[in-house]
């Protein structure tokens, strides 16, 4: 009886050693198995993996993408408006073993927090680098700002066996004891550069007004010399026709023109005209004026 116990002890002894030999490495982690807290054994690949009972632990690490919010810094760039910046990160853990030698027992947590320095780090030195002003922080170089942030804290996470594969800009806000000042900066700013735009186009404006005066007294000038060419071969063709109707009837071109001008010296009602008796002006109008 006491042998049967023993054998069944000692079986129910061996099944739990057997099962605390075995262990499931998820798809969604890696697993290192450590000895008396020396790495082991790496366990990259789903499925069962084996360990030696009570001497072996399994430590398992989240392969996935993983997010860190970090804590709100502020900036200051080259314009010197300060600015209060935080951001957000996305990494995985790339290399298990490099991971546990950096970090050791202190697992993510350690981890997170050396990365959240790495990268306040470095989004002070690429927001404060020369030439970055917070208009730039606030334009579309935005996104090269973050680009280049991402790729100096990855260079420095790769000795904690991390990866980070994206860097984004949650929110960035002027310090509230600078922000009437800077509102006031850039109003003053906007009030500059709509200077300029009406003073460009003013000049602009009388660039345009100058050049239609000008095309305007080119164009009269045009016109009224073409008129005065006109008028002068007008005036040629009457005097050519009144040459020529003299030259056939000389009497009656000069009674012709004699009652011209009486028509034009005798116009209105109240037309008087002082002349002496014998002017030949009236010759016309004698008895014998005409033959």
């Amino acid at each position: 009886m006491r042998a049967g116990t023993i054998a069944l002890v000692a079986a129910v002894l061996a099944v739990f050693a057997a099962l605390s030999a075995i262990f499931i490495v998820d798809e969604r982690e890696k697993a290192l198995v450590l000895q008396f807290g020396q790495i082991r054994d790496v366990k990259e690949d789903p499925g069962l993996a084996f360990k030696i009972p009570f001497i072996q632990e399994v430590v398992r690490y989240d392969d996935r993408i993983l997010s860190l919010d970090t804590p709100a810094i502020e900036v200051t760039p080259s314009d010197d408006r300060r600015l209060v910046v935080d951001a957000f990160a996305r990494y995985r853990i790339a290399d298990v073993v490099r991971f546990r030698q950096a970090v050791g027992p202190g697992g993510v947590r350690l981890a997170e927090d050396r990365l959240a320095d790495i990268l306040n780090d470095n989004i002070r030195s690429v927001l404060g680098s020369e030439g970055v002003t917070s208009n730039t922080i606030l334009s579309a170089e935005r996104a090269a700002l973050m680009n280049r942030i991402r790729v100096l804290a990855d260079s420095r996470a790769e000795a904690l066996g991390l990866d980070v594969v994206d860097v984004r800009l949650k929110q960035t806000n002027l310090p509230e004891q600078n922000e009437a000042e800077t509102f006031a900066r850039m109003r003053a700013e906007r009030v500059r550069e709509a200077t300029d735009e009406r003073a460009r186009g003013a000049e602009a404006a009388q660039r345009v007004r100058a050049q239609a005066d000008r095309t305007q007294v080119e164009l009269t000038s045009e016109a009224r010399r073409e008129a005065e060419i006109v008028r002068g071969e007008a005036d040629a063709e009457r005097n050519r026709i009144f040459a020529e109707a003299f030259g056939a009837d000389p009497e009656f071109f000069e009674f012709y023109r004699s009652m011209s001008a009486y028509e034009r010296a005798l116009q209105g009602s109240n037309s008087t005209l002082v002349i002496t008796p014998d002017s030949e002006f009236f010759e016309f109008l004698k008895g014998d004026g005409l033959n």
